[in-house]
């Protein structure tokens, strides 16, 4: 009996180079065998962008800076195309090297020729950004979206294919639930991604809005948001009725202790409601993950 050919192994969460590789063997067969897969000097005007390049903006200085590098040492890691015909290729990575070499005034540039199809152009441009650039925030909030929308890529593998857990892939696509102008205040570095967290958690839009406006004007710092956002959406304790009987009144002086004990305990106000036979509800707020996170390590969870 013929032994069964082994399973092709999944490309899930092994970054840009097995990505490349399993793309190369796959669709290489209708491309010239003498480039594909080699490094070669490309004329840089044979060359496209990378129409899926998750960056939008590229420091101007740091380009010109990189170029000044690049006329004095030349280009030392070679950018990383695909073949679309004979004598066209487009950008899969190293754009800021591409960008520099022609401010550089250089005529062509070393580069390795790869094969891909738009999804896994896509796939590419995010993984080889987040590891090598500062994307902002948002710029990565955006790229995970359109993994999900356009190469039909299911959230909870996501996380896998970029190298992030789940928590930290959805803390970003929370982000885009974001009011613009909070959205803008996060790509600019007006606001960090501490304190964008702890606004997702406001429902109100124009008390977003409040809140950020007085985080930028006063530099608030992520733990005085998290308290503001904190007081704003925990009720507000209920004044005690006047009790008619001793039993009644001990009652009420026992559940303000509990409730004092609580909240210093978890460190946030604790809301403790309890009737006559001790029957009634805790709730503990929170506003971000990391605060969640911190509670349930308290209570050993």
């Amino acid at each position: 009996m013929a032994a069964k050919a082994p399973k092709k192994k999944s490309v899930l969460g092994r970054g840009l180079g097995a990505l490349l590789e399993d793309s190369n063997s796959e669709s290489n067969k209708n491309l010239e065998p003498s480039s594909v897969g080699t490094m070669n000097e490309i004329n840089l005007d044979q060359i496209e962008v990378n129409p899926y390049q998750p960056r939008t903006h590229f420091d101007r200085v740091a380009l010109e800076e990189l170029a000044d590098s690049i006329k004095l040492q030349g280009i030392i890691q070679p950018i990383t195309v695909r073949q679309l015909s004979e004598g066209e290729f487009q950008l899969i990575s190293g754009e800021r090297r591409f960008q520099a070499s022609k401010i550089a005034g250089l005529k062509s540039i070393p580069a390795y020729v790869r094969t891909a199809n738009d999804q896994q152009m896509l796939e590419m441009a995010i993984i080889e950004n987040i590891q090598r650039e500062n994307l902002n925030a948002i710029e990565i909030a955006l790229s995970y979206q359109r993994l999900l929308s356009e190469c039909k890529i299911k959230q909870e593998e996501l996380g896998e294919r970029v190298g992030k857990n789940r928590t930290t892939v959805n803390n970003y696509l929370r982000l885009l639930k974001l009011p613009p102008d909070i959205q803008a205040g996060l790509r600019d570095n007006k606001i960090s991604m501490g304190h964008a967290r702890a606004l997702i958690n406001i429902e109100d839009v124009d008390k977003q809005l409040h809140i950020y406006k007085q985080t930028v004007e006063e530099e608030l710092s992520v733990r005085k948001v998290e308290q503001l956002v904190r007081d704003l959406i925990t009720p507000k304790e209920e004044k005690p009725k006047p009790e008619k009987t001793g039993d009644s009144k001990h009652r009420t002086y026992e559940v303000r202790q509990i409730q004092q004990k609580l909240s210093s305990h978890f460190g946030t106000r604790v809301n403790l409601k309890a009737d006559g036979q001790y029957r009634g509800e805790i709730k503990i707020p929170f506003v971000s993950t990391e605060d969640l996170n911190r509670i349930l390590e308290i209570i050993n969870l």
